[in-house]
């Protein structure tokens, strides 16, 4: 990975709504970056499979998550496209993950946009457990996302391979952040 992923931050409001935050700046086209979150072809490289993705707001969506738990479980999540900007946000609200938004910016030398800043963000109801595992998750699969625009995604095999070690090591960091 040549992409260092920063820290995600959080914020807690009453009811136990959390919103993490994460920029992330890629020097990758935004043509490119969509395509890895906005398309069933790009999403399996680095997040999840999209059983159901319709490209419009209203839409369906089903995102099935190619790591699996201790117990062999994929988590599947269901929901719909709540904001669909082509090239600039895919926002979904799903089961299980909540409000999972991607706004995309170009950014890059004097009129060669080369690179894109993704700005996202994720919504949700839970404990501040839940909020630690989530933050480590995304940093996980924001790294995975580096590796897969870099030409190195992950792959079925490299799915049914996956253990939770690099994602506790990212949680155990979250911890211990003020």
């Amino acid at each position: 990975m040549t992409v260092v992923i920063r820290h995600g931050t959080s914020e807690t409001r009453d009811g136990g709504i959390h919103l993490l935050h994460f920029e992330l700046r890629l020097p990758h086209p935004v043509i490119r970056v969509w395509a890895a979150v906005a398309t069933p072809e790009g999403l399996p490289t680095w997040l999840a499979a999209a059983d159901v993705l319709e490209p419009r707001i209203g839409g369906a969506v089903t995102l099935r998550w190619l790591n699996t738990d201790p117990q062999g479980r994929h988590t599947i999540a269901q929901g719909t496209v709540t904001a669909w900007d082509m090239e600039r946000v895919a926002e979904y609200t799903v089961s299980v993950h909540g409000r999972i938004r991607f706004h995309l910016e170009p950014f890059g030398s004097r009129g060669s946009a080369n690179g894109t800043v993704v700005r996202f963000t994720n919504e949700f109801r839970g404990t501040d457990e839940l909020r630690l595992d989530y933050l480590a998750g995304w940093h996980h699969h924001f790294e995975l996302l580096a590796d897969a625009l870099d030409g190195h995604p992950m792959t079925a095999e490299d799915w049914a391979q996956w253990t939770p070690g690099r994602w506790q090591e990212l949680r155990d960091q979250y911890v211990s952040r003020p």
